[in-house]
């Protein structure tokens, strides 16, 4: 069993952010448990994949029991998974808040109860949210009740569980993106996705890793909510 290196949980990090941010702390030399639905085989001896739904409580537990039976600790987790149905309200369907409620909240609840319970054990540990900015800013042109929904509701219990951990050695922090450059963002629709930021572009995934590393490494900041929208929050 290893011990004398640190240890990150990464849910939908089977690609995009969640794929980046495997390798960048690999790169700081973390040992990591990596979840997605569809995740494939690592050759990596410190990279362990679990495949499953973070909104069945079994894929928590067993992404947790892997990290302590492989590697004996969990310093960090980032709750990462999250999907996005963007329709006007009052066509959403029960299927549509069914998915978004499992994922984006359930999976958080049961992968960060499972995780900080060992962080408990030993008195440290990190967690991060991706949240999105249409929590603080709402959009005409971005339909988006249950992202509020539900990612609002991830920066409510961020604060909550900062406060409630501050004095037990975790910290709890999130990071809210505005439109991130993906291949799920046609081409033709990126020059109008670019003008909904008043610095004039997408982010890009390094933006988000970037913004999650510093979390890392910033001791005395608990309870934030990290906002990397180029300006979006701040208003237009």
């Amino acid at each position: 069993m290893m011990t004398e290196q640190k240890v990150a949980l990464i849910t939908g990090a089977g690609q995009g952010i969640g794929a980046a941010l495997v390798e960048a702390y690999r790169a700081r030399n973390y040992r990591i448990v990596a979840n997605s639905l569809s995740i494939a085989p690592s050759d990596d001896d410190a990279i362990v994949t679990v495949r499953g739904d973070v909104g069945d409580r079994k894929t928590a537990e067993r992404v947790v029991a892997e990290a302590m039976a492989r590697f004996g600790r969990i310093d960090t987790l980032i709750n990462n998974a999250g999907i996005f149905i963007g329709k006007p309200f009052s066509q959403y369907t029960q299927a549509d808040y069914n998915a978004m409620l499992s994922v984006n909240l359930g999976g958080f609840f049961h992968m960060t109860q499972c995780a900080i319970v060992e962080m408990e054990k030993r008195g440290a540990g990190h967690i991060v949210q991706i949240t999105t900015s249409l929590v603080d800013h709402a959009s005409s042109a971005v339909p988006s009740v249950l992202a509020s929904l539900t990612k609002g509701g991830l920066a409510a219990a961020t604060r909550s569980l900062a406060i409630e951990y501050a004095r037990r050695g975790i910290r709890v922090n999130a990071v809210a993106p505005g439109v991130i450059r993906t291949p799920m963002h046609s081409a033709e629709a990126h020059a109008e996705l670019d003008a909904m930021h008043p610095i004039g572009r997408m982010g890009e995934i390094a933006d988000i890793v970037g913004a999650i590393l510093y979390l890392e490494s910033a001791g005395f900041v608990t309870g934030e909510t990290i906002h990397v929208d180029g300006g979006q929050a701040a208003g237009h």
